[in-house]
């Protein structure tokens, strides 16, 4: 436990990347997996992530990231997407690999299947929307913790304006909204936060315990 916390205390937002230190393909690998490892609502998925290492482009996205310089520098931008579509095909799909992955009979998969059909049918799309929006902050949560473990540096992002990353990247023809930026790589020995104490609560203030 001790280990792992220690990982926990040691990561902050940082506020300036080593532009010359770029990850390697194998922690670049292990991001993927960790974001497609994310617990979602039902499992869904609703989720896409983008990964950019390209500094001409990533100078671009400063612009629209209000002057952040953390995107031009980081090695690698992870940028968290909605699906734009949560409709009855998306549905079946994931009930498809469902029935492909696990064997599961289809007596067991319809009615649930047939549930959250009608249930997405009757919502709005802003509604939706909100939802897999959640659903991304999931997967930022799940990714820091991965960067902390692994020792990869990261800044996470709400700052952007999402409608000039997705016209950059070109993502609305994906069927793509961006929604969260997560740039990544090593902190610069020349950030000054990198030596700042972490500035919690004590943990008795933060978390009620109910025992019996």
């Amino acid at each position: 436990m001790e280990k792992n916390i220690a990982h926990l205390k040691w990561r902050y937002a940082v506020k300036k990347f080593d532009s010359k230190k770029i990850l390697p393909k194998e922690k670049v690998n292990g991001l993927k997996h960790a974001f497609n490892l994310t617990a979602t609502s039902y499992g869904l998925q609703p989720l896409k992530m983008v990964i950019l290492h390209n500094k001409e482009v990533q100078k671009k996205l400063v612009d629209f990231s209000y002057g952040q310089g953390q995107v031009g520098n980081a090695s690698h931008i992870l940028i968290i997407c909605i699906e734009n579509k949560i409709d009855t095909d998306f549905i079946t799909r994931y009930f498809d690999l469902v029935r492909k992955v696990r064997g599961t009979k289809d007596e067991i998969l319809k009615p649930f299947q047939d549930s959250l059909v009608d249930s997405f049918s009757k919502k709005e799309s802003e509604e939706v929307g909100i939802w897999a929006t959640n659903q991304a902050y999931l997967a930022l949560g799940n990714l820091l913790s991965y960067c902390a473990l692994e020792e990869i540096d990261s800044c996470p992002m709400e700052g952007f304006i999402p409608e000039e990353y997705d016209r950059l990247l070109g993502l609305q023809e994906k069927g793509l909204t961006s929604v969260l930026v997560l740039p990544v790589g090593y902190r610069s020995k020349t950030d000054p936060f990198s030596k700042m104490e972490k500035v919690r609560k004590h943990v008795d203030e933060s978390v009620i315990e109910i025992i019996e």
